[in-house]
């Protein structure tokens, strides 16, 4: 997916919420968004936006001197997700709930604004809504008859619903390899390597690195390890707006995306509405 016009403001504004949950000192919040200003000048029509923002943040960071200024917030999205799937996993949730449940996920996400004290409440409410797109009948004919499923995480808290639905693909299918893959170092609220075996998914699959810090796969930056388990994978489930936005470059019908619409480019790519949970295989048009 490449930058719309809207990209460039966005990127902005994260800039100016990263220097301003960093730190109190004027002078650090100027550094930040100056520097910020200097790399938005690399924008051309062909920057991918989880990339090209993924490169400003990272340089706003060392700007400040704050290589996770998420912290405090991915520690707070994941101990309140974990508290909810707690609950959930006490209960019969069937294969296709907990994929719905995996792209409600998606919604805790800082870069929208989102508070994540209202996770409980979305849920529910989102739980009674249905999937603009859903072609989840094909992703799970294709686990199936799969060896080896790759799937990409997204931002903390979510995980832990990623975690519910990987556990009832396991049994659902438990011929599958499944790895799962986070990044190699925080940027924004992004899972890390880290957060996944803090989170137990050490105990059902095989937790790797993308290699990098950049936001979604940028393939021609990722490591060999991550390139190798990607080339094998069977069937990709990519998590979330920066996944899609790297991998729609390549049209891999291996892929299919679980994420909810949250912004206008996203939407107008999916040709849905925005605020849309899809369920979508690459390279399958919208009706």
């Amino acid at each position: 997916m490449k930058i719309h016009y809207e990209c460039f403001a966005c990127v902005i504004n994260q800039s100016q919420k990263i220097v301003e949950m960093s730190t109190n000192n004027l002078g650090r919040r100027k550094r930040g968004v100056i520097e910020a200003a200097k790399l938005m000048a690399r924008i051309n029509t062909d920057s991918i936006p989880a990339i090209f923002g993924s490169e400003v943040f990272l340089g706003v960071y060392e700007a400040i001197g704050n290589d996770d200024p998420f912290g405090d917030y991915k520690e707070l999205s994941n101990r309140l997700a974990e508290r909810i799937v707690s609950d959930l996993e006490g209960e019969d949730v069937d294969l296709r709930t907990a994929l719905k449940l995996a792209i409600i996920g998606n919604v805790i996400d800082f870069a929208v604004g989102y508070s994540p004290e209202k996770i409980k409440e979305d849920v529910k409410t989102m739980l009674g809504e249905e999937l603009y797109v859903d072609e989840s009948g094909d992703l799970f004919e294709e686990l199936g008859r799969a060896r080896n499923l790759l799937y990409l995480t997204d931002n903390c808290g979510e995980i832990y619903f990623d975690r519910l639905f990987i556990k009832k693909l396991k049994e659902t299918f438990p011929h599958l390899k499944v790895y799962v893959a986070a990044k190699e170092g925080p940027i924004i609220n992004d899972a890390t390597v880290g957060d996944l075996m803090k989170a137990g998914f050490g105990e059902f699959a095989e937790v790797i690195s993308t290699g990098t810090r950049i936001v979604g796969v940028p393939l021609d930056r990722v490591s060999k390890k991550f390139r190798d388990v990607f080339e094998k994978a069977d069937v990709i489930i990519a998590k979330g707006q920066g996944n899609f936005e790297t991998l729609s470059e390549v049209n891999d019908r291996r892929v299919f995306y679980l994420l909810k619409a949250k912004c206008r480019p996203i939407a107008r790519e999916l040709r849905v509405p925005q605020g849309s949970m899809v369920c979508l295989r690459s390279g399958q048009s919208v009706p």
